[in-house]
Protein backbone atom coordinates (compact mmCIF):
# COMPACT_ATOMS: atom_id res chain seq x y z
CA UNK A 1 0.00 0.00 0.00
CA UNK A 2 2.73 2.62 0.54
CA UNK A 3 4.91 1.06 -1.87
CA UNK A 4 8.03 0.83 0.25
CA UNK A 5 9.86 -2.51 1.32
CA UNK A 6 10.04 -3.59 4.71
CA UNK A 7 13.13 -5.77 5.58
CA UNK A 8 13.14 -7.54 9.36
CA UNK A 9 15.71 -8.48 11.68
CA UNK A 10 14.63 -11.68 12.81
CA UNK A 11 12.97 -14.25 10.87
CA UNK A 12 11.05 -16.91 13.99
CA UNK A 13 7.26 -16.83 14.94
CA UNK A 14 6.62 -13.13 15.26
CA UNK A 15 8.37 -12.22 11.51
CA UNK A 16 6.17 -15.33 10.40
CA UNK A 17 2.66 -13.64 11.98
CA UNK A 18 3.96 -9.93 10.67
CA UNK A 19 4.34 -11.58 6.97
CA UNK A 20 1.08 -12.37 6.85
CA UNK A 21 -0.32 -9.06 7.61
CA UNK A 22 2.15 -7.78 5.32
CA UNK A 23 0.76 -10.09 2.35
CA UNK A 24 -2.91 -8.64 2.87
CA UNK A 25 -1.61 -5.04 2.69
CA UNK A 26 0.39 -5.95 -0.70
CA UNK A 27 3.26 -4.69 1.40
CA UNK A 28 6.98 -6.45 0.29
CA UNK A 29 9.12 -7.69 3.02
CA UNK A 30 12.47 -9.13 3.51
CA UNK A 31 13.64 -11.24 6.27
CA UNK A 32 17.71 -11.55 7.65
CA UNK A 33 17.37 -14.87 9.50
CA UNK A 34 19.75 -18.00 9.31
CA UNK A 35 18.42 -20.85 6.92
CA UNK A 36 15.89 -20.69 3.78
CA UNK A 37 13.32 -22.22 5.85
CA UNK A 38 12.95 -19.85 8.96
CA UNK A 39 9.33 -19.62 9.90
CA UNK A 40 9.25 -15.70 8.53
CA UNK A 41 10.49 -16.80 5.14
CA UNK A 42 7.98 -19.72 4.52
CA UNK A 43 5.43 -17.67 4.53
CA UNK A 44 6.30 -15.07 1.60
CA UNK A 45 7.71 -15.64 -1.91
CA UNK A 46 10.11 -12.57 -3.43
CA UNK A 47 8.42 -10.94 -6.20
CA UNK A 48 11.67 -10.23 -7.94
CA UNK A 49 15.40 -11.58 -7.02
CA UNK A 50 16.11 -7.98 -5.70
CA UNK A 51 13.91 -8.83 -2.53
CA UNK A 52 15.25 -12.07 -1.78
CA UNK A 53 15.77 -13.11 2.19
CA UNK A 54 19.00 -13.16 3.35
CA UNK A 55 20.48 -16.08 4.89
CA UNK A 56 22.66 -15.11 8.03
CA UNK A 57 22.38 -14.13 11.46
CA UNK A 58 20.41 -11.03 12.52
CA UNK A 59 23.44 -9.75 14.72
CA UNK A 60 26.26 -10.07 11.37
CA UNK A 61 27.15 -6.30 11.04
CA UNK A 62 27.61 -7.39 7.00
CA UNK A 63 24.19 -9.10 6.71
CA UNK A 64 22.50 -6.14 8.27
CA UNK A 65 24.30 -3.67 5.63
CA UNK A 66 22.98 -5.94 2.86
CA UNK A 67 19.81 -6.26 4.17
CA UNK A 68 19.52 -2.08 4.45
CA UNK A 69 20.52 -1.90 0.76
CA UNK A 70 17.66 -4.06 -0.51
CA UNK A 71 14.92 -2.05 1.82
CA UNK A 72 13.42 1.32 2.34
CA UNK A 73 12.45 0.68 6.13
CA UNK A 74 14.36 -1.46 8.66
CA UNK A 75 12.57 -2.94 11.68
CA UNK A 76 12.79 -5.68 14.37
CA UNK A 77 10.93 -8.91 15.36
CA UNK A 78 13.57 -9.98 18.44
CA UNK A 79 15.76 -6.81 20.16
CA UNK A 80 18.76 -8.63 20.71
CA UNK A 81 20.43 -7.48 17.32
CA UNK A 82 23.65 -4.72 16.88
CA UNK A 83 22.20 -1.83 17.82
CA UNK A 84 26.07 -0.21 16.77
CA UNK A 85 25.62 -0.83 13.22
CA UNK A 86 22.11 0.03 12.91
CA UNK A 87 23.10 3.42 14.89
CA UNK A 88 25.77 3.30 11.90
CA UNK A 89 23.01 2.84 9.03
CA UNK A 90 20.83 5.28 10.55
CA UNK A 91 23.42 8.19 9.91
CA UNK A 92 22.83 7.70 6.54
CA UNK A 93 20.96 10.16 4.66
CA UNK A 94 17.32 8.58 3.86
CA UNK A 95 17.68 5.21 6.02
CA UNK A 96 14.92 4.89 8.13
CA UNK A 97 14.87 2.67 11.11
CA UNK A 98 11.96 1.44 13.53
CA UNK A 99 11.68 2.03 16.22
CA UNK A 100 14.84 4.52 16.67
CA UNK A 101 18.48 2.17 17.33
CA UNK A 102 18.50 4.68 20.21
CA UNK A 103 15.40 2.98 21.37
CA UNK A 104 16.34 -0.50 20.75
CA UNK A 105 19.81 -0.04 22.90
CA UNK A 106 17.86 1.20 26.07
CA UNK A 107 15.78 -1.84 26.31
CA UNK A 108 17.75 -4.58 25.19
CA UNK A 109 20.34 -3.76 28.52
CA UNK A 110 17.55 -4.59 31.13
CA UNK A 111 19.45 -2.35 33.88
CA UNK A 112 19.53 0.65 31.51
CA UNK A 113 15.81 0.00 30.30
CA UNK A 114 14.82 0.54 33.80
CA UNK A 115 16.97 3.38 34.88
CA UNK A 116 15.62 5.03 31.50
CA UNK A 117 12.10 4.27 33.29
CA UNK A 118 12.80 5.67 36.42
CA UNK A 119 14.38 8.71 35.09
CA UNK A 120 10.62 9.41 33.30
CA UNK A 121 9.21 8.57 36.83
CA UNK A 122 7.24 5.63 35.61
CA UNK A 123 6.69 3.22 38.35
CA UNK A 124 9.10 0.27 38.68
CA UNK A 125 10.23 -1.93 41.86
CA UNK A 126 13.11 -1.64 43.46
CA UNK A 127 16.80 -2.12 41.47
CA UNK A 128 20.45 -1.84 41.51
CA UNK A 129 23.33 -3.16 39.69
CA UNK A 130 25.15 -6.18 40.69
CA UNK A 131 28.80 -7.92 40.20
CA UNK A 132 29.09 -11.36 39.06
CA UNK A 133 30.59 -12.24 42.77
CA UNK A 134 29.35 -13.93 46.02
CA UNK A 135 29.83 -11.02 47.91
CA UNK A 136 27.71 -8.55 45.76
CA UNK A 137 24.80 -11.16 45.96
CA UNK A 138 25.31 -10.90 49.86
CA UNK A 139 25.61 -7.01 49.57
CA UNK A 140 21.98 -6.96 47.79
CA UNK A 141 20.56 -9.00 49.95
CA UNK A 142 21.10 -6.77 52.92
CA UNK A 143 20.60 -3.87 50.96
CA UNK A 144 16.69 -5.08 49.23
CA UNK A 145 16.04 -8.17 51.29
CA UNK A 146 15.03 -11.63 50.58
CA UNK A 147 13.77 -13.04 48.55
CA UNK A 148 14.84 -11.02 45.54
CA UNK A 149 15.48 -11.52 41.55
CA UNK A 150 18.70 -12.12 39.81
CA UNK A 151 18.48 -10.96 36.15
CA UNK A 152 20.98 -11.08 33.31
CA UNK A 153 21.01 -7.85 31.93
CA UNK A 154 21.39 -8.71 28.31
CA UNK A 155 20.12 -11.48 26.08
CA UNK A 156 17.31 -12.59 28.40
CA UNK A 157 13.71 -13.85 27.17
CA UNK A 158 11.12 -16.25 28.41
CA UNK A 159 12.66 -16.77 31.83
CA UNK A 160 16.04 -17.06 30.68
CA UNK A 161 18.39 -15.67 32.51
CA UNK A 162 16.39 -14.81 35.39
CA UNK A 163 17.06 -16.72 39.03
CA UNK A 164 14.89 -16.44 41.99
CA UNK A 165 17.32 -15.74 45.34
CA UNK A 166 15.28 -17.32 48.45
CA UNK A 167 18.32 -17.95 50.30
CA UNK A 168 21.98 -16.50 50.72
CA UNK A 169 23.35 -19.94 50.26
CA UNK A 170 22.16 -20.00 46.60
CA UNK A 171 24.67 -17.21 45.74
CA UNK A 172 27.04 -19.41 44.11
CA UNK A 173 23.87 -21.50 42.24
CA UNK A 174 22.56 -18.04 41.06
CA UNK A 175 26.12 -17.10 39.76
CA UNK A 176 26.93 -20.62 37.90
CA UNK A 177 23.12 -20.39 36.49
CA UNK A 178 23.22 -16.96 34.79
CA UNK A 179 26.59 -17.87 33.95
CA UNK A 180 29.53 -15.15 33.23
CA UNK A 181 27.28 -11.69 32.23
CA UNK A 182 26.56 -8.67 33.74
CA UNK A 183 24.03 -9.01 36.51
CA UNK A 184 21.37 -7.17 38.02
CA UNK A 185 18.73 -7.77 40.74
CA UNK A 186 15.09 -6.08 41.41
CA UNK A 187 13.94 -5.91 44.96
CA UNK A 188 10.59 -8.87 45.15
CA UNK A 189 7.30 -7.65 44.07
CA UNK A 190 4.43 -9.74 45.70
CA UNK A 191 2.18 -9.45 42.56
CA UNK A 192 -1.75 -11.06 42.80
CA UNK A 193 -1.31 -10.86 38.91
CA UNK A 194 0.72 -10.22 35.87
CA UNK A 195 -0.82 -8.13 33.71
CA UNK A 196 0.34 -7.02 29.63
CA UNK A 197 -0.73 -4.15 27.27
CA UNK A 198 0.03 -3.28 23.61
CA UNK A 199 1.07 0.02 22.27
CA UNK A 200 1.22 1.18 19.16
CA UNK A 201 2.68 4.76 18.44
CA UNK A 202 3.00 6.23 14.66
CA UNK A 203 5.90 8.02 12.98
CA UNK A 204 4.24 11.42 14.17
CA UNK A 205 3.70 10.43 17.86
CA UNK A 206 0.62 9.00 18.05
CA UNK A 207 -0.16 6.22 20.31
CA UNK A 208 -2.90 3.78 20.87
CA UNK A 209 -3.10 0.75 23.21
CA UNK A 210 -4.56 -2.36 23.40
CA UNK A 211 -6.94 -3.42 25.91
CA UNK A 212 -5.02 -4.72 29.49
CA UNK A 213 -4.71 -8.38 29.27
CA UNK A 214 -3.96 -10.76 32.03
CA UNK A 215 -0.90 -13.01 31.48
CA UNK A 216 -0.21 -16.53 33.05
CA UNK A 217 3.48 -17.64 32.82
CA UNK A 218 4.63 -21.03 33.27
CA UNK A 219 8.26 -22.66 33.90
CA UNK A 220 8.93 -18.88 33.33
CA UNK A 221 7.48 -19.11 29.71
CA UNK A 222 4.03 -17.20 28.90
CA UNK A 223 1.37 -19.71 29.19
CA UNK A 224 -2.40 -18.18 29.04
CA UNK A 225 -3.27 -14.48 28.01
CA UNK A 226 -6.42 -13.54 28.91
CA UNK A 227 -8.28 -10.46 27.47
CA UNK A 228 -9.55 -8.32 28.44
CA UNK A 229 -8.06 -8.24 32.27
CA UNK A 230 -11.00 -8.73 35.05
CA UNK A 231 -10.81 -7.01 38.23
CA UNK A 232 -13.21 -5.79 40.92
CA UNK A 233 -11.70 -2.64 40.72
CA UNK A 234 -12.84 -0.91 37.55
CA UNK A 235 -10.04 1.79 37.15
CA UNK A 236 -7.04 -0.88 37.38
CA UNK A 237 -7.63 -1.83 32.87
CA UNK A 238 -7.53 2.00 32.25
CA UNK A 239 -4.56 2.64 34.67
CA UNK A 240 -2.51 0.12 32.89
CA UNK A 241 -2.92 1.41 29.76
CA UNK A 242 -2.05 5.01 30.66
CA UNK A 243 1.13 3.48 32.54
CA UNK A 244 2.09 1.55 29.57
CA UNK A 245 1.56 4.55 26.80
CA UNK A 246 3.70 6.93 29.05
CA UNK A 247 6.32 4.73 29.34
CA UNK A 248 5.93 4.40 25.20
CA UNK A 249 6.38 7.87 24.92
CA UNK A 250 9.47 8.09 26.91
CA UNK A 251 11.37 6.44 23.73
CA UNK A 252 11.93 7.39 20.26
CA UNK A 253 10.49 5.52 16.83
CA UNK A 254 7.47 3.67 15.63
CA UNK A 255 5.63 0.54 15.96
CA UNK A 256 4.28 -1.84 18.64
CA UNK A 257 5.72 -2.37 21.89
CA UNK A 258 4.52 -4.74 24.72
CA UNK A 259 4.81 -3.65 28.23
CA UNK A 260 4.52 -6.62 31.13
CA UNK A 261 3.59 -5.44 34.40
CA UNK A 262 2.70 -6.49 37.78
CA UNK A 263 -0.74 -5.50 39.31
CA UNK A 264 -0.18 -5.21 43.31
CA UNK A 265 -2.54 -6.18 45.78
CA UNK A 266 -3.58 -2.51 46.37
CA UNK A 267 -4.26 -1.68 42.83
CA UNK A 268 -0.92 -0.35 42.19
CA UNK A 269 1.38 -1.14 38.97
CA UNK A 270 4.83 -1.45 38.55
CA UNK A 271 6.69 -1.73 34.97
CA UNK A 272 8.50 -5.80 34.46
CA UNK A 273 9.44 -5.18 31.12
CA UNK A 274 9.46 -3.95 27.82
CA UNK A 275 9.80 -5.30 24.49
CA UNK A 276 10.55 -2.97 21.49
CA UNK A 277 8.48 -5.28 18.71
CA UNK A 278 5.23 -7.31 18.39
CA UNK A 279 4.90 -9.44 21.55
CA UNK A 280 3.77 -12.74 22.72
CA UNK A 281 1.28 -11.14 24.97
CA UNK A 282 -0.55 -9.61 22.08
CA UNK A 283 -0.55 -12.83 19.63
CA UNK A 284 -4.34 -12.48 20.64
CA UNK A 285 -5.16 -9.30 18.76
CA UNK A 286 -5.57 -11.22 15.63
CA UNK A 287 -8.78 -13.09 16.53
CA UNK A 288 -9.99 -10.61 19.14
CA UNK A 289 -8.73 -7.29 17.63
CA UNK A 290 -10.17 -5.04 14.70
CA UNK A 291 -6.22 -4.26 14.17
CA UNK A 292 -3.79 -7.00 14.97
CA UNK A 293 -0.79 -6.09 16.77
CA UNK A 294 1.21 -6.75 13.54
CA UNK A 295 -1.18 -5.56 10.97
CA UNK A 296 -0.42 -1.98 13.12
CA UNK A 297 3.26 -2.48 13.27
CA UNK A 298 3.33 -2.18 9.52
CA UNK A 299 0.54 0.92 9.78
CA UNK A 300 2.87 2.43 12.50
CA UNK A 301 6.70 2.30 10.79
CA UNK A 302 5.38 2.84 7.62
CA UNK A 303 3.23 5.92 8.15
CA UNK A 304 -0.18 4.62 7.54
CA UNK A 305 -2.93 5.54 9.56
CA UNK A 306 -3.20 3.58 13.11
CA UNK A 307 -6.18 0.33 13.13
CA UNK A 308 -8.53 0.51 15.68
CA UNK A 309 -7.10 -1.36 18.95
CA UNK A 310 -10.61 -2.40 19.98
CA UNK A 311 -11.91 -5.77 20.72
CA UNK A 312 -13.92 -7.01 18.39
CA UNK A 313 -15.34 -10.49 21.12
CA UNK A 314 -16.70 -10.25 24.33
CA UNK A 315 -13.68 -12.06 25.56
CA UNK A 316 -10.80 -13.94 24.12
CA UNK A 317 -7.40 -16.49 25.69
CA UNK A 318 -4.43 -17.43 24.17
CA UNK A 319 -2.56 -20.52 25.00
CA UNK A 320 1.21 -21.31 23.58
CA UNK A 321 1.93 -24.22 22.37
CA UNK A 322 5.61 -25.35 23.96
CA UNK A 323 7.08 -28.20 22.94
CA UNK A 324 7.53 -31.11 26.00
CA UNK A 325 9.98 -33.23 24.14
CA UNK A 326 11.26 -33.32 20.87
CA UNK A 327 8.47 -35.84 19.46
CA UNK A 328 7.12 -33.14 16.88
CA UNK A 329 4.12 -35.52 16.98
CA UNK A 330 3.19 -34.30 20.16
CA UNK A 331 2.21 -30.68 18.53
CA UNK A 332 0.92 -31.84 15.12
CA UNK A 333 -1.44 -34.39 16.98
CA UNK A 334 -2.80 -31.47 20.00
CA UNK A 335 -3.31 -29.15 16.68
CA UNK A 336 -5.81 -31.39 15.25
CA UNK A 337 -7.78 -31.14 18.66
CA UNK A 338 -8.09 -27.89 18.74
CA UNK A 339 -9.28 -27.46 15.14
CA UNK A 340 -12.59 -29.33 16.70
CA UNK A 341 -13.23 -26.83 19.00
CA UNK A 342 -15.65 -24.15 18.34
CA UNK A 343 -13.68 -20.28 18.10
CA UNK A 344 -10.19 -21.97 18.09
CA UNK A 345 -7.95 -20.37 16.10
CA UNK A 346 -4.74 -22.92 15.26
CA UNK A 347 -1.54 -21.30 14.56
CA UNK A 348 1.40 -23.46 14.06
CA UNK A 349 5.27 -21.76 13.75
CA UNK A 350 6.59 -24.60 11.05
CA UNK A 351 9.68 -25.06 12.88
CA UNK A 352 11.57 -28.03 11.96
CA UNK A 353 12.48 -29.44 15.06
CA UNK A 354 10.62 -29.87 18.70
CA UNK A 355 12.52 -29.44 22.01
CA UNK A 356 11.30 -29.25 25.26
CA UNK A 357 10.23 -25.39 26.02
CA UNK A 358 10.22 -24.31 22.35
CA UNK A 359 7.15 -22.29 21.70
CA UNK A 360 5.90 -23.94 18.35
CA UNK A 361 2.40 -22.38 18.16
CA UNK A 362 -0.28 -21.24 19.51
CA UNK A 363 -4.39 -20.80 19.83
CA UNK A 364 -6.81 -18.62 20.59
CA UNK A 365 -10.57 -19.23 21.58
CA UNK A 366 -12.51 -16.36 21.21
CA UNK A 367 -16.42 -16.61 22.24
CA UNK A 368 -19.21 -14.21 23.55
CA UNK A 369 -18.13 -14.59 27.46
CA UNK A 370 -15.32 -15.67 29.71
CA UNK A 371 -16.98 -18.47 30.97
CA UNK A 372 -18.01 -19.76 27.47
CA UNK A 373 -13.89 -19.55 26.50
CA UNK A 374 -12.91 -20.68 29.61
CA UNK A 375 -15.46 -24.24 28.93
CA UNK A 376 -13.88 -23.96 25.27
CA UNK A 377 -10.38 -23.85 26.47
CA UNK A 378 -10.52 -26.65 29.20
CA UNK A 379 -10.51 -29.82 27.53
CA UNK A 380 -7.37 -28.10 25.32
CA UNK A 381 -5.60 -27.42 28.68
CA UNK A 382 -6.46 -31.03 29.40
CA UNK A 383 -4.64 -32.11 26.20
CA UNK A 384 -1.33 -30.38 26.04
CA UNK A 385 1.81 -32.17 25.58
CA UNK A 386 2.74 -31.01 28.76
CA UNK A 387 -0.59 -31.44 30.23
CA UNK A 388 -1.52 -29.65 32.95
CA UNK A 389 -2.31 -30.44 36.50
CA UNK A 390 -5.77 -30.39 38.36
CA UNK A 391 -4.94 -27.43 40.11
CA UNK A 392 -4.55 -25.39 37.11
CA UNK A 393 -7.62 -26.37 35.72
CA UNK A 394 -9.48 -25.39 38.95
CA UNK A 395 -7.11 -22.10 38.86
CA UNK A 396 -7.72 -20.65 35.36
CA UNK A 397 -10.61 -23.06 33.54
CA UNK A 398 -13.17 -24.49 36.93
CA UNK A 399 -16.22 -26.29 35.23
CA UNK A 400 -19.17 -24.75 35.13
CA UNK A 401 -21.71 -25.45 37.70
CA UNK A 402 -24.33 -28.30 36.81
CA UNK A 403 -27.82 -26.59 36.32
CA UNK A 404 -29.81 -26.52 38.89
CA UNK A 405 -26.87 -26.70 41.15
CA UNK A 406 -27.06 -23.50 43.06
CA UNK A 407 -24.19 -22.69 43.12
CA UNK A 408 -22.73 -19.62 40.99
CA UNK A 409 -20.77 -19.28 37.94
CA UNK A 410 -16.89 -18.09 38.20
CA UNK A 411 -17.51 -15.92 35.26
CA UNK A 412 -21.08 -14.77 35.08
CA UNK A 413 -22.78 -12.54 32.32
CA UNK A 414 -25.79 -11.54 34.87
CA UNK A 415 -25.69 -11.02 38.10
CA UNK A 416 -29.07 -11.82 40.50
CA UNK A 417 -29.25 -10.10 43.14
CA UNK A 418 -31.76 -9.63 46.19
CA UNK A 419 -32.25 -7.74 49.53
CA UNK A 420 -32.70 -10.32 51.45
CA UNK A 421 -32.81 -14.44 51.69
CA UNK A 422 -36.53 -13.95 51.90
CA UNK A 423 -37.03 -12.40 48.27
CA UNK A 424 -35.61 -15.85 47.19
CA UNK A 425 -38.46 -17.45 46.23
CA UNK A 426 -39.40 -14.55 43.74
CA UNK A 427 -36.09 -14.56 42.42
CA UNK A 428 -35.19 -18.14 41.58
CA UNK A 429 -37.34 -18.36 38.79
CA UNK A 430 -35.17 -15.39 36.75
CA UNK A 431 -32.15 -17.90 37.74
CA UNK A 432 -34.28 -20.71 35.91
CA UNK A 433 -34.82 -18.99 32.76
CA UNK A 434 -31.02 -18.38 32.60
CA UNK A 435 -30.44 -21.94 33.47
CA UNK A 436 -33.15 -22.92 30.43
CA UNK A 437 -30.75 -20.39 28.15
CA UNK A 438 -27.55 -21.25 29.16
CA UNK A 439 -26.24 -18.29 30.68
CA UNK A 440 -23.52 -17.98 33.41
CA UNK A 441 -25.01 -16.36 36.36
CA UNK A 442 -23.75 -15.34 40.12
CA UNK A 443 -26.74 -15.02 42.49
CA UNK A 444 -26.03 -13.64 45.90
CA UNK A 445 -27.26 -11.23 48.70
CA UNK A 446 -26.88 -7.34 48.54
CA UNK A 447 -28.88 -5.27 51.37
CA UNK A 448 -28.81 -1.49 50.61
CA UNK A 449 -29.60 -0.76 53.56
CA UNK A 450 -27.58 -3.34 55.76
CA UNK A 451 -24.90 -3.82 53.78
CA UNK A 452 -24.18 -0.44 51.87
CA UNK A 453 -20.41 -0.89 51.50
CA UNK A 454 -21.02 -4.05 49.65
CA UNK A 455 -23.53 -2.54 47.65
CA UNK A 456 -20.93 -0.12 46.61
CA UNK A 457 -18.41 -2.80 45.61
CA UNK A 458 -20.65 -4.48 43.76
CA UNK A 459 -22.05 -2.36 41.73
CA UNK A 460 -19.06 -0.48 40.84
CA UNK A 461 -16.90 -3.36 39.94
CA UNK A 462 -19.91 -5.36 38.21
CA UNK A 463 -18.68 -4.20 34.98
CA UNK A 464 -15.15 -4.72 35.03
CA UNK A 465 -15.75 -8.45 36.46
CA UNK A 466 -17.57 -9.44 33.11
CA UNK A 467 -21.28 -8.58 33.88
CA UNK A 468 -23.32 -8.00 31.16
CA UNK A 469 -26.70 -7.22 32.62
CA UNK A 470 -28.11 -6.86 36.21
CA UNK A 471 -31.28 -8.36 37.92
CA UNK A 472 -32.27 -6.44 41.14
CA UNK A 473 -35.08 -7.62 43.52
CA UNK A 474 -36.07 -5.98 46.53
CA UNK A 475 -39.04 -4.78 48.75
CA UNK A 476 -40.23 -2.45 50.72
CA UNK A 477 -38.47 0.84 49.94
CA UNK A 478 -36.82 -1.33 47.47
CA UNK A 479 -33.78 1.08 47.20
CA UNK A 480 -31.67 -1.74 45.87
CA UNK A 481 -32.19 -1.89 42.20
CA UNK A 482 -31.83 2.28 41.88
CA UNK A 483 -28.86 2.57 43.79
CA UNK A 484 -27.22 -0.18 41.71
CA UNK A 485 -28.24 1.68 38.80
CA UNK A 486 -26.53 4.97 39.64
CA UNK A 487 -23.40 3.07 39.68
CA UNK A 488 -22.57 1.10 36.92
CA UNK A 489 -22.98 1.75 33.49
CA UNK A 490 -24.89 -1.93 33.12
CA UNK A 491 -28.39 -2.28 32.58
CA UNK A 492 -30.48 -2.95 35.57
CA UNK A 493 -33.59 -5.07 35.56
CA UNK A 494 -35.59 -4.20 39.19
CA UNK A 495 -38.25 -7.07 40.54
CA UNK A 496 -40.83 -5.75 43.43
CA UNK A 497 -41.12 -8.09 45.66
CA UNK A 498 -44.33 -8.41 47.50
CA UNK A 499 -44.14 -7.99 51.04
CA UNK A 500 -46.08 -8.20 54.41
CA UNK A 501 -47.95 -5.15 53.42
CA UNK A 502 -49.38 -3.06 50.73
CA UNK A 503 -48.95 -6.19 47.86
CA UNK A 504 -45.77 -4.82 46.35
CA UNK A 505 -46.86 -1.91 45.71
CA UNK A 506 -45.24 0.33 47.63
CA UNK A 507 -41.79 -1.30 45.82
CA UNK A 508 -42.91 -1.18 42.58
CA UNK A 509 -43.76 2.49 42.82
CA UNK A 510 -40.13 3.03 44.19
CA UNK A 511 -38.53 0.69 41.51
CA UNK A 512 -40.44 2.25 38.96
CA UNK A 513 -39.84 6.45 40.02
CA UNK A 514 -36.50 6.33 39.41
CA UNK A 515 -34.56 10.09 38.67
CA UNK A 516 -34.11 11.32 35.49
CA UNK A 517 -30.80 9.81 33.91
CA UNK A 518 -30.97 6.68 36.33
CA UNK A 519 -32.98 4.31 34.32
CA UNK A 520 -34.19 0.95 35.63
CA UNK A 521 -36.13 -1.77 33.35
CA UNK A 522 -39.20 -2.33 35.86
CA UNK A 523 -41.01 -5.90 35.60
CA UNK A 524 -44.64 -6.39 37.76
CA UNK A 525 -44.43 -7.50 41.07
CA UNK A 526 -42.34 -10.96 41.94
CA UNK A 527 -41.80 -11.26 38.01
CA UNK A 528 -38.28 -12.90 38.60
CA UNK A 529 -39.36 -14.75 35.93
CA UNK A 530 -40.06 -12.28 32.91
CA UNK A 531 -36.75 -10.16 34.49
CA UNK A 532 -34.40 -13.27 33.40
CA UNK A 533 -36.27 -13.29 30.01
CA UNK A 534 -35.70 -9.55 29.73
CA UNK A 535 -32.00 -10.31 30.66
CA UNK A 536 -31.54 -12.40 27.67
CA UNK A 537 -33.24 -10.30 25.32
CA UNK A 538 -30.85 -7.69 26.52
CA UNK A 539 -27.84 -9.72 25.97
CA UNK A 540 -28.90 -11.02 22.44
CA UNK A 541 -28.01 -7.65 21.28
CA UNK A 542 -24.58 -9.23 21.67
CA UNK A 543 -25.18 -12.73 21.69
CA UNK A 544 -27.68 -13.32 18.35
CA UNK A 545 -28.13 -16.42 18.68
CA UNK A 546 -30.11 -15.41 21.64
CA UNK A 547 -32.86 -14.13 19.75
CA UNK A 548 -33.26 -17.48 18.25
CA UNK A 549 -33.24 -18.77 21.35
CA UNK A 550 -36.12 -16.90 22.17
CA UNK A 551 -37.90 -17.34 19.11
CA UNK A 552 -38.03 -20.88 20.42
CA UNK A 553 -39.42 -20.35 23.65
CA UNK A 554 -42.35 -17.92 22.16
CA UNK A 555 -43.13 -20.80 20.01
CA UNK A 556 -43.14 -23.00 22.86
CA UNK A 557 -45.46 -20.68 24.54
CA UNK A 558 -48.24 -20.61 21.85
CA UNK A 559 -47.95 -24.69 21.41
CA UNK A 560 -48.90 -24.28 25.15
CA UNK A 561 -51.86 -22.55 24.41
CA UNK A 562 -53.02 -24.23 21.33
CA UNK A 563 -52.76 -27.29 23.21
CA UNK A 564 -55.01 -25.86 25.73
CA UNK A 565 -57.54 -24.66 23.33
CA UNK A 566 -57.60 -28.29 22.09
CA UNK A 567 -57.98 -29.47 25.70
CA UNK A 568 -61.08 -27.26 26.31
CA UNK A 569 -62.76 -28.43 23.35
CA UNK A 570 -62.13 -32.09 23.88
CA UNK A 571 -63.64 -32.24 27.01
CA UNK A 572 -65.57 -28.83 27.59
CA UNK A 573 -65.40 -26.40 30.35
CA UNK A 574 -67.18 -28.05 33.16
CA UNK A 575 -64.44 -30.69 32.79
CA UNK A 576 -61.69 -28.41 32.19
CA UNK A 577 -59.15 -28.27 35.23
CA UNK A 578 -56.83 -25.35 35.79
CA UNK A 579 -53.17 -26.05 36.61
CA UNK A 580 -51.87 -23.58 39.25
Amino acid sequence: MSGKVVGVLGGGQLGRMLAASAALLNVDIVFLDVGENSPAKQIVSPRSPLLAHIDGSFVDPEKIKALASKVDILTVEIEHVDTNILEEIQSVPGAVIHPSPSTVKTIQDKLIQKQHLQSHQCPVSEFLCVESNVTSIHETAEKIGLPFMLKSRTLAYDGRGNFVVRNIAQAEEAISALGNRPLYAEKWVPFVKEIAVMVVRSTTGEVRSYPAVETVHKDNICHLVFAPLRSRDPHIAIRAQSVAEAAVKTFQGAGVFGVEMFLMEDGSIYINEIAPRPHNSGHYTIEACETSQYENHLRAILSLPLGSTSLKVSSAAMLNIIGASSNMAEVTNFASECIKTDGCAVHLYGKSECRKGRKMGHVTVVGNSDSEVRSRLRPLLKALPSGSTEQELALYVPETPAQGSGFSHKYPLVGVIMGSDSDLPVMLPAARILDRFKIPYELTIVSAHRTPDRLVEYARSASSRGLRTIIAGAGGAAHLPGMVAAMTALPVIGVPVKGSSLDGVDSLHSIVQMPRGIPVATVAINGGMNAGLLAVRILGAGIPHLFADIDVYLRGLESEVVAKVEKLKEVGWEKYEVKR
